[in-house]
């Protein structure tokens, strides 16, 4: 069976923070094998929904919907009421990076010791959260820089709204995957900056697209990627200098420069004299 990828797959938002999609299908799934690339809010308007995830079974009707957390899951749809031709949920994804800054935003608490792994979280819907639905149906007949602008405000309300009548487990649980991420991308960073890895290779090392990786990078160490990888390597090349007895044309590739004339040229720009000059002072 093939593995479905969203949103890649259904050509949504791919590249954007927050993103929807109305969804109607007159196929039915039986534990389809779905890849979320992000967290996604499913909102079931007709039919029955049943995820498989962590080893947990979440199963919904029209009454609920789902909020689902980045990752894999197996999804069965199913069309109930032979009134009806469609299956249909409204899809509405987002990045953890919206989830982080809203927290801060908003100077959320929540338990930073939650010990929750749950991956799928199901809400019944009530007059509030049926009528916001209904308000993302008319979004998505708008035209995608109005619907950017109006998404925002959108995820704010709905989860503001969530925690104030369910608490904050579930924002905890996501924001325990978040805490693990941010970590595990600080160590890639770290173990490869005197590496000569390509920004390719090191999103890929990360799971993240290139432009993602970008951005996460100048989040976590206010810099570009370009500027920080030659500062740290600069600096560990004065650190030889000046600790070892090594020249400057024996440590130029391990730093990454193809000629030594860069390598002068750039570290003298940083620190005002010549690698030779810095050794001998």
């Amino acid at each position: 069976m093939d593995v479905v990828n969203l949103p890649e797959d259904i050509s949504v938002g791919q590249d954007q923070l927050l993103a929807i999609y109305d969804y109607k299908t007159s196929t039915e799934s039986l534990k389809q094998m779905v890849t979320l690339q992000k967290n996604t809010f499913s909102f079931l308007i007709q039919g029955h929904k049943e995820v498989f995830s962590n080893k947990t079974q979440t199963i919904i009707n029209n009454n609920s919907f789902l909020l689902m957390k980045k990752g894999r899951c197996l999804m069965t749809e199913k069309i109930t009421n032979p009134n009806q031709e469609n299956y249909r949920s409204i899809l509405f994804f987002f990045n953890n990076e919206v989830l982080t800054e809203f927290v801060h935003k908003n100077k959320i608490e929540y338990q930073k010791n939650n010990t929750l792994k749950s991956s799928v979280f199901s809400f019944n819907y009530d007059d509030f959260l049926t009528t916001f639905t209904q308000s993302l149906i008319a979004i998505t007949k708008l035209n995608a820089k109005v619907q950017t602008t109006l998404l925002q405000s959108k995820f704010e309300e709905l989860i503001l709204y969530l925690i104030s009548t369910h608490g904050t487990d579930f924002v905890a649980s996501l924001l325990f995957e978040i805490q693990n991420e941010n970590q595990h991308f600080i160590e890639v960073i770290e173990y490869n900056k005197l590496n000569k890895l390509s920004l390719q290779e090191l999103s890929f090392l990360c799971n993240m697209s290139i432009s993602t990786f970008k951005r996460e990078f100048t989040k976590h160490f206010n810099s570009s990627p370009s500027k920080w990888f030659v500062a740290q390597r600069l600096e560990h090349a004065a650190h030889l200098l000046e600790n070892t007895s090594i020249r400057p044309t024996d440590i130029f590739e391990e730093i990454g420069y193809e000629s030594l004339s860069n390598f002068i040229q750039a570290f003298k720009s940083k620190f005002g004299v010549t690698p030779k000059q810095f050794q001998l002072n």
